[in-house]
């Protein structure tokens, strides 16, 4: 319980040191980790090796990504590139529907690739678009936010489902069947949250561009096509790389031995298709997109240098946010939300409410899907979770459980926030309300299904 309130105490810090005083968030969360730390009884020596562990660890697997896509974001911009992709996206879906769109091509995006990354990727197609259909970032932020969250925590092939699977013996391809059906139902209510209440905030995508800017830039911008490259191409990479890695073993030596070639060459695909690699031949795939590429462009002072120096303010923002939650991790508080939660007899409910405590209090929905399966498996044959329909159904409400709530103490809020131009306070009322209604409508749906099987 004290580590409880410790937790609130540290979540009220943030947001009023952020809001009131305007507080750096970076500052905010790096004393809010050392306080929570020293209020918890963790040795110091351990708290500071979990502020470093846990600022470097976030940074080691999202930094360059954060750094890449937005190279790639500020050359579309610069280039012209993103309004035409925009344009083209708007003849599609229709100015009135661009949420929507955002919100289908997060649920997609998101099943290989981690939401942090796609978040990334995409921001700047989601600014342009918001900015060509005059309506306000906010709604286009939340729907693309909450579409990546949805397949994220619920849909193999990301890991914490696939992990969360394997600790119960769950049949994968039940687990992706519920998975797809219970994401699906979350993904509309997140888009109903995005055009319901995000879209009463209104955040100018880009405040310093006007229309006319706009259209002097598109007659000088590359094709859409051509602007598309750079997002598309490390999609794939990444997509590719995650399927391959999924093939069975013998399938690959089977397919190599009858071509007489290296068919599927995994190593090739895992260096290629990581995150990191796969952003940065984004980055030279980007380069093509001015008319003439010039030195300066590339320089200090010029738009890689404008990007950079963007980037660095949410890699630090981004890596404190991970800091705050490795504390939270070390100090033994999903053990002791998880503990008393376990003997509470509520049937598929009980791995729904131990995953949302588990998240809540130190912020990865992965920590939290896992942690929650190791908790649940030996408890699964008592409380019934013994047919393959049911243990599938479980993983997918683990994953439900999850969503609940991203905040303050997880480094995705603070990707989203900040490439989307959100303060804290704001942050709360949309990216957190948001994944709550989505955690919640998941859980619902889970639940009736299990009900059902």
């Amino acid at each position: 319980m004290s580590l409880l309130i410790y937790l609130l105490l540290a979540v009220l810090f943030i947001i009023i040191t952020t809001a009131k005083f305007k507080l750096h968030p970076f500052l905010s969360l790096i004393f809010a980790a050392f306080g929570f730390g020293l209020m918890s009884g963790m040795p110091l020596a351990g708290i500071v090796d979990s502020v470093n562990d846990g600022f470097g660890g976030i940074l080691r697997h999202i930094g360059i990504v954060i750094v890449a896509g937005t190279i790639i974001g500020v050359f579309l911009e610069k280039s012209g590139g993103a309004f035409t992709l925009a344009e083209s996206v708007l003849k599609l879906t229709g100015r009135k529907n661009v949420p929507l769109a955002m919100s289908i091509v997060g649920y997609v995006v998101s099943i290989p690739v981690f939401c942090d990354s796609g978040f990334v990727i995409l921001s700047p197609l989601m600014k342009a678009m918001a900015k060509r259909a005059g309506i306000t970032l906010a709604s286009c932020a939340i729907a693309l936010s909450l579409g990546l969250y949805a397949t994220h925590a619920m849909v193999p092939p990301t890991p914490g489902p696939i992990a969360a699977a394997g600790i119960l013996g769950a049949n994968l391809g039940f687990v992706i069947l519920y998975g797809v059906i219970v994401s699906a139902v979350a993904l509309l209510v997140g888009w109903l949250f995005a055009i319901t209440v995000a879209s009463r905030v209104y955040i100018d995508p880009a405040p310093d561009v006007t229309e006319e800017q706009i259209k002097e830039k598109i007659k000088h911008a590359p094709n859409a096509f051509k602007s598309f490259i750079p997002i598309l191409a490390p999609m794939l990479l990444i997509v590719i790389n995650a399927i391959a890695k999924s093939l069975p073993e013998d399938l690959v030596e089977s397919i190599n031995l009858n071509v007489h070639f290296n068919l599927v060459n995994l190593e090739l695909l895992g260096f290629i298709g990581s995150p990191v690699v796969a952003l940065l031949i984004g980055v030279l795939l980007a380069f093509l997109l001015p008319k003439k590429l010039e030195a300066q462009m590339l320089s200090t002072t010029g738009w890689v240098g404008e990007a950079l120096s963007s980037a660095a303010i949410i890699i630090l923002i981004t890596g404190a946010g991970g800091a705050f939650g490795k504390v939270l991790q070390n100090s033994g508080i999903a053990d002791a939300i998880g503990g008393p939660l376990a003997d509470m007899n509520i049937g598929i409910w009980l791995p729904f409410i131990i995953a949302c405590g588990i998240k809540t209090a130190q912020g990865s929905s992965t920590v939290a899907i896992t942690t929650t399966a190791a908790i649940v498996h030996p408890l699964a044959a008592a409380l019934g979770f013994d047919t393959p329909h049911q243990l599938a159904l479980v993983v997918v409400m683990i994953g439900a459980g999850s969503m609940f709530i991203s905040h303050a103490n997880d480094s995705y809020f603070w990707v989203v926030t900040q490439f989307s131009k959100m303060d804290v306070t704001t942050g709360y009322k949309l990216q957190s309300l948001g994944s709550v209604c989505e955690g919640v409508a998941a859980g619902i749906t889970a639940w009736i299904i299990f009900l059902m099987v």
